[in-house]
């Protein structure tokens, strides 16, 4: 997607690239599992996933004849890929061998409480919003009622304190996460967004390799162990999980308010509970879909407070 402005972004490809976002992410969940099962290792399967993305993307970005250097573009999509892909994607990939996914679900999913905090240009925009700040709290609140039920057995049982470093740093994680994307927002490369987006990725896949190698699995990794499940759920990390759905996420933060495009780490634990309960042969209880409920409240009511602003700005200009 090219990059554009707020004013000249097709609100068809917004609708789309949103619903790549909130849709394939919350997918994603369930296909990392799913490759880990087939045999990659977590580490390696990062570093596989995130620069064959890249390799891909930009081969086609050479293909539609698009300049792929400009020096001054390129260290700001690298320092934008090392904080997205691999420290926060690492943390959560690390973290997640060592707590509960409901604990590192609710984590995540403070990201866009981290957006609001720490895009000091737009406070003034943001707090002074009631529905956005708001449907923040609502949100979260939602996805602690989401996960209510595993966090309630969690704490009943021992090891709580001994998860606390491993939370800790999850929430590192989700800042660094927070700080990347705002970071890219502030950038107007020369470079489109396909290039910087290829580049994003194949900095942070490329770290991936000597984290793998500290961790030791390439001394029982082998290409010969992955079934044909985990080569699937590769093939659909790669295509969609990054190149699709990453892509669109990095089109949104240039077109969209932070704080709009945030909303996806609320939606994307509905999906995984969703695709839980039809896949996974999971149940959902009444508590849970209370908190499904509260959570499109809390999205809706942050994409309407946007949405009336957009159509105040509109208005002005037209009088």
């Amino acid at each position: 997607m090219a990059s554009s402005s707020n004013k000249t972004a097709s609100p068809l490809l917004v609708v789309i690239a949103f619903a790549t976002v909130y849709l394939v992410w919350g997918s994603t969940y369930l296909f990392i599992r799913i490759a880990m099962e087939g045999g990659f290792p977590p580490f390696i399967l990062g570093a596989i996933r995130f620069t064959t993305a890249g390799l891909l993307l930009m081969g086609w970005c050479a293909i539609k004849g698009e300049k792929l250097f400009i020096a001054k573009d390129v260290l700001p999509a690298i320092i934008t890929g090392v904080l997205l892909l691999f420290v926060a994607n690492g943390i959560v990939i690390w973290s997640e061998t060592r707590l509960p996914s409901a604990v590192a679900a609710i984590l995540v999913s403070s990201a866009p409480i981290w957006f609001v905090v720490l895009d000091k240009p737009h406070w003034g925009m943001n707090f002074s919003s009631k529905a956005t700040i708001v449907g923040l709290i609502i949100g979260f609140a939602g996805v602690i009622l989401l996960f209510s039920e595993q966090i309630g057995s969690l704490f009943k049982g021992a090891g709580v304190h001994s998860n606390l470093p491993s939370m800790l740093l999850l929430v590192l994680g989700t800042i660094s996460w927070s700080v990347g994307s705002l970071y890219s927002k502030t950038k107007k490369p020369t470079l489109s967004t396909s290039v910087g987006t290829a580049w994003q990725m194949l900095a942070g896949g490329f770290m991936y390799f000597p984290l793998s190698l500290i961790h030791h699995e390439y001394t029982y990794f082998t290409f010969s162990l992955i079934n044909l499940n985990g080569w699937l759920a590769m093939f659909y990390l790669i295509l969609f999980g990054s190149i699709a759905a990453f892509s669109a996420y990095v089109w949104l933060l240039k077109v969209k308010p932070a704080t709009q495009v945030s909303t996806y780490a609320y939606v994307n634990p509905v999906i995984a509970v969703i695709l839980g309960v039809f896949f996974a042969g999971e149940h959902i209880s009444l508590v849970q879909l209370g908190g499904l409920f509260v959570i499109l409240l809390s999205v809706l009511l942050i994409n309407l407070a946007k949405y009336r602003k957009e159509r105040r700005a509109a208005s002005l200009v037209v009088e």
